[in-house]
């Protein structure tokens, strides 16, 4: 398979969750068949779906990869399992959550993964940070803006301010 760009979505709101985004990049970034492009700032954002939990951090992450769809979802999952992710309630709190968002311009849709991701247009707290890492890719910035003009999500994101720190 050719190489393509792939967006991806990365959150955390239980434990070290700065620590828990870091670990997510290192282990995306051990795997031969990805290359992290492009890390966006961490942003802290209340939480959606209605279970009341701990406010999450959340990143976007450019990649290229080798890897089909399919591929690279099995080893976000992994990569969940190995930072004790838990799905005990939907929507609810997490150690670490990875999705996909845009693979190429791929549009797929099946009971293991649907492309573009389908609350991707819900979530401020990912447009934000997506916009962030699409500067290089005018179509994808352009569909991001779009979205964010649109959106009818009123959550609150901003930037995380820890000293500075970042991923």
């Amino acid at each position: 398979m050719a190489s393509e760009r792939a967006y991806l979505s990365i959150g955390s709101n239980m434990g070290q969750r700065q620590k828990n985004l870091a670990n997510a990049v290192t282990r995306l970034k051990a795997n031969p068949k990805i290359e992290v492009v492009q890390v966006s700032s961490i942003y802290e954002t209340e939480p959606v779906g209605g279970v009341k939990q701990d406010d999450f951090l959340n990143i976007a992450v450019a990649v290229q990869t080798n890897l089909t769809p399919t591929q690279l979802l099995g080893y976000l999952h992994q990569i969940e399992q190995a930072l004790h992710r838990k799905r005990l309630v939907h929507w609810g709190p997490r150690t670490i959550d990875l999705d996909i968002l845009l693979f190429g311009n791929l549009v797929q849709g099946d009971e293991t993964l649907t492309l573009p991701h389908p609350e991707m247009q819900n979530r401020k707290f990912v447009l934000i940070p997506l916009l962030e890492i699409t500067r290089d890719d005018e179509k994808t910035a352009q569909l991001v803006k779009k979205m964010l003009l649109q959106t009818n999500d009123e959550t609150r994101v901003q930037k995380y301010n820890d000293g500075g720190a970042s991923i």
